[in-house]
C-alpha cells in the first residue's frame, strides 16, 4: 500500500516574484531543489 502524506506535511517554498508559498507537486520530484518559481507565469516575469 501507499503511504499518504498529507497536504500540510508536503515541503513548501517561497516563490522568488510574487512572495506566496507554494508546496511540493509530484511533477517536482525530481528537481525539487531547483524549482524558484511557483508557477510558469512567474516564470515569464522574473525580471
Amino acid at each position: 500500500m501507499h503511504k499518504q502524506i498529507k497536504k500540510q506535511h508536503l515541503p513548501t517554498k517561497v516563490c522568488i516574484v510574487c512572495n506566496r508559498a507554494f508546496t511540493w507537486r509530484k511533477k517536482w520530484e525530481k528537481v525539487w531543489a531547483d524549482v524558484k518559481y511557483c508557477s510558469d507565469k512567474c516564470r515569464m516575469n522574473k525580471k
